[in-house]
């Protein structure tokens, strides 16, 4: 995959990420969103996973065009939005759907093993003088979520 389609891909995942984030602070009644949004999360879990391995089957950890950050922030992302739909406060409580409970914990632990494989690879340090800010640092800088 060249750098401009995994940028795009990622970029895309990021805004799914935002629209179920954004879906659920609306609160929309179970019975007509649930299954959908339990939809996307298997979907953008399943294009990490993609995205991680086609980043390794390349070997462009080397992070030249910033693929591994972005991917990880996505990653982060997508854990964060795990965290806010699996909360109690959430429109759809583990409590009422227990399906929920499981295919969270499912993703999770998906989230989770490719976290931390990305922890264990080891990135050349940028010698730019720049300050580099990933786009979670900006949203809670500018008071999003």
């Amino acid at each position: 995959m060249n750098s401009a389609s995994f940028e795009d891909s990622v970029f895309i995942l990021n805004m799914r990420i935002r629209t179920i984030k954004d879906t659920l602070r609306l609160r929309p009644p179970p019975e007509l969103f649930l299954e959908k949004c339990l939809d996307d999360l298997v979907f953008i879990d399943h294009i990490l996973a993609a995205l991680a391995a086609s980043l390794k089957e390349n070997n462009n950890y080397n992070n030249t065009n910033g693929e591994f950050d972005n991917l990880m922030d996505a990653e982060w992302q997508f854990s964060q939005l795990l965290l806010e739909f699996s909360n109690e406060s959430s429109p759809f409580p583990a409590n009422a759907f227990p399906q929920t409970k499981e295919k969270i914990a499912a993703l999770r632990d998906s989230s989770d093993k490719r976290r931390r494989a990305f922890d264990e690879i080891k990135i050349p340090t940028n010698t730019s003088t720049e300050p580099v800010v990933s786009s979670a640092e900006l949203n809670s800088l500018f008071g999003g979520n």
